[in-house]
């Protein structure tokens, strides 16, 4: 399961409405790719549609959508955000990440 923090559940409503989404009934797809100096990054954007390999989450009223392969690397992280003078955005607290990158955006096991 991938939490959501109350202050990321906040950002993500007004983001979604911005972009034409809608929180109830539309999901964030989060994942993971290649990349980043530290071999893997995140990736997050909104999307109406579920695949057949995705597993699908609930948490702070946000719907969560994670493709399987995804799902093994971030089993128990939290979406958090970060906002302000010093604010990364959006920021994954990953328990199975050994090695971060300085700025956050990518990790290795």
């Amino acid at each position: 399961m991938i939490k959501v923090s109350d202050t990321a559940r906040q950002r993500v409503t007004a983001l979604m409405q911005e972009e034409g989404f809608d929180a109830a009934t539309d999901y964030i797809r989060v994942g993971v790719k290649s990349g980043g100096c530290s071999g893997l990054s995140y990736e997050m954007r909104f999307d109406r549609e579920v695949a057949e390999n995705d597993k699908v989450f609930e948490d702070n009223a946000v719907r969560i959508i994670v493709d399987k392969k995804s799902f093994l690397y971030l089993v128990g992280t939290t979406l958090e955000y970060s906002g302000g003078l010093n604010g990364k955005g959006f920021v994954f607290n990953n328990p199975n990440a050994q090695r971060t990158c300085g700025c956050g955006e990518s990790f290795s096991l």
